[in-house]
């Protein structure tokens, strides 16, 4: 019988791990201010406690006109106190800390970026919804220098690793999608050039990061709809990222503001999603309408593990599988397969003591996968509905009705 790889160290870079699992970097919601809270202190202090190889921070925006949310982490300088002391936590219970950094671009929101939201083009974003003002040649050699500010602000902060977002539809990836890069300069049209923004922010992060810190990059293996990036494009992201420097790479898929549930499979729950929105009219707009527009995929375990196999056969860096494991059957079968690191988010929200109850043989997740969290964290913090007192009657019959399917 094989051994499993799951609880030896691995490296990514510099950087060793105490085992193969890593805290996928799912939005918490816990920054009240854009600040880092007792929360959050409280939750990654839990998932390192439970076992976990390394946990990610999420959602960091290199820039206030890269916010989304006011519960969104902002990376600058009043932070790195908050954030130093979360990380020492992290490490006095053996694991390694990340932090996701990237840019909403279009789903930027004008109130907390302070301006105009922007992105690769012009146009209006029908899910922020909001107008979206194009870039300017001049302006990108300023974002990607904030990538690299970032990345230093994490090293003073004690982080051991720094996750460049370029999937899932935020700035990077609109640069390199079809469907949200129209534009006629050196910036857009072939995928050579839609490439040269994140090629820019890549140089910033890899020369920040110096020898001491791993440089991981979200990039799609698909961006799930017609008219967006395919496989095959995305392959060549991928390469030209292992080009970069890259230490590894996280390999996920979807869109945002196109196909958001791509990326987590399933069902909305828009009672639940809608329950918590302000203000009313976009409560009452998304509840007549997010049927439409967050369509239904379905969910298997493991769901990207095909077209990551692909990405395994191809490349030579070491990959991150994310996507849909909550069992250790899954999790050994991904390492089986040639993938350095597992990463997981829903299921260590369900059980943040997860790895450890693998190490031990328990039964590791119940997630119903009904994503009830995911609903919730653009409007509060993100938080599994089975820790909650609170629930409203009818918001726990939308959760039962969609587990029971």
């Amino acid at each position: 019988m094989k051994k499993s790889l799951l609880f030896t160290e691995g490296k990514i870079g510099p950087l060793t791990l105490r085992n193969r699992t890593i805290r996928a970097a799912a939005f918490e919601g816990m920054c009240d201010g854009n600040s880092p809270t007792q929360l959050l202190y409280d939750y990654h202090r839990s998932v390192a406690a439970g076992g976990i190889g390394m946990t990610t921070l999420a959602y960091a925006s290199v820039t206030r006109n890269g916010l989304s949310f006011p519960h969104q982490l902002w990376m600058r300088p009043e932070v790195v106190p908050g954030l130093r002391r979360i990380t020492d936590a992290i490490h006095a219970e053996g694991a390694a800390a990340s932090i996701q950094i990237g840019h909403c671009g279009n789903m930027s929101k004008p109130g907390m970026a302070g301006e105009m939201p922007v992105s690769a083009s012009t146009g209006f974003n029908l899910y922020s919804p909001t107008f979206v003002r194009g870039l300017r040649a001049s302006e990108l050699p300023i974002i990607a220098k904030a990538f690299g500010e970032a990345v230093r602000l994490a090293r003073e902060a004690g982080f051991d690793a720094v996750e460049v977002h370029a999937g899932h539809g935020y700035l990077i990836s609109q640069f390199l999608s079809p469907y949200t890069n129209h534009r006629k300069d050196g910036y857009g049209g072939s995928l050579t050039n839609r490439m040269k923004f994140m090629r820019m922010c890549m140089e910033e992060v890899m020369e920040a990061a110096g020898n001491d810190m791993a440089v991981l990059v979200k990039t799609n293996m698909k961006d799930g709809f017609k008219g967006g990036l395919d496989i095959d494009e995305c392959l060549e992201v991928a390469r030209a990222l292992e080009e970069s420097g890259a230490h590894a790479l996280v390999l996920s898929g979807g869109f945002v503001s196109k196909a958001p549930m791509y990326v987590m499979r399933g069902q909305m729950p828009i009672r639940s999603m809608t329950w918590y929105m302000h203000p009313w009219w976009l409560r009452w707009g998304v509840r007549m309408v997010g049927r439409w527009m967050i369509p239904t995929v379905p969910f298997k375990e493991a769901y990207f593990y095909e077209d990551a196999l692909r990405f395994r056969e191809t490349l030579k860096l070491p990959l991150v599988y994310v996507g849909g494991l909550v069992s250790r059957e899954k999790i050994d079968m991904v390492l089986d397969s040639g993938f350095e690191f597992v990463a997981m988010a829903r299921a260590l929200l369900n059980t943040p003591d997860f790895v450890n109850r693998m190490k031990a043989g328990e039964k590791c997740c119940d997630c119903g996968h009904s994503n009830y969290c995911i609903a919730r964290m653009y409007s509060r913090e993100m938080a599994c509905h089975k820790h909650l007192t609170d629930l409203p009657e009818c918001l726990k019959r939308e959760i039962e009705s969609l587990e029971r399917k």
